[in-house]
């Protein structure tokens, strides 16, 4: 059973479970469960069963997706008001995860079971367009990565990830790395290259942007010579 508060941030980042009729809100009060994870905590699995949906309230859960060389690929973060789409793809189509899901920080949410799901999509409009909504949105960004992993260099796409992330990042290059998809090794020799060239600072944990112009220019999609 979730208490007062952990209702009051649910509604909060999810306004949609707040316009739920009276009885459906007490009864999803009485049912839910409270999730609360550490900091790399594994929540799920490449081809774990899915029982639950997520809802955050606090912290992250940084999706990934395994490649075929040993590393991984960051596909999106779900935070607080976001739906996981891969949840909802298993949910719906009773399907195993095809991907692993990590607590970014100190995590806490709450997980509807599998059965209140399918009701509340079955039964209730705006929770339904909620889901799908979001399910369309962050297709279309997944569509944007997989064209990007497919068909830009890594230049281009560390590129692109600094102007975006920019203009002072606190992060490793392991951490660049892993969200591109990538090895530290290379991606400390791209940045290198790019500080030789004036256009980033590098400093322990840490990267300024001093170029956006010159950045922008190797982030810009290449020419399509067979047109």
């Amino acid at each position: 059973m979730l208490t007062a508060a952990q209702v009051d941030m649910l509604h909060a980042c999810y306004p949609v479970v707040a316009d739920l009729p009276a009885t459906l809100q007490a009864a999803l009060r009485r049912d839910a469960l409270s999730l609360q994870a550490v900091p790399g905590q594994l929540l799920f699995n490449v081809r774990d069963a899915c029982s639950h949906y997520l809802m955050v309230l606090d912290g992250a859960v940084r999706v990934t997706r395994p490649t075929a060389g040993g590393r991984e690929l960051v596909l999106y973060r779900v935070q607080p008001g976001d739906s996981c789409i891969l949840t909802v793809s298993c949910l719906l189509g009773r399907a195993v995860y095809p991907a692993s899901g990590v607590a970014e920080g100190d995590l806490s949410g709450v997980l509807i079971s599998h059965e209140w799901f399918d009701q509340l999509i079955a039964g209730q409009p705006r929770f339904r367009r909620f889901v799908f909504s979001f399910f369309a949105q962050r297709m279309t960004r997944l569509m944007t990565l997989i064209e990007s992993v497919a068909f830009h260099r890594l230049d281009q796409r560390l590129a692109d990830f600094l102007l975006r992330e920019g203009p002072v990042l606190q992060v490793t290059h392991q951490m660049i790395a892993d969200e591109l998809g990538s090895v530290r090794e290379v991606v400390s020799r791209l940045l290198k290259d790019l500080e030789s060239q004036a256009l980033v600072s590098l400093e322990r944990g840490q990267i300024q942007v001093i170029d956006p112009g010159g950045l922008a220019v190797i982030a810009s999609p290449l020419p399509d010579l067979g047109a």
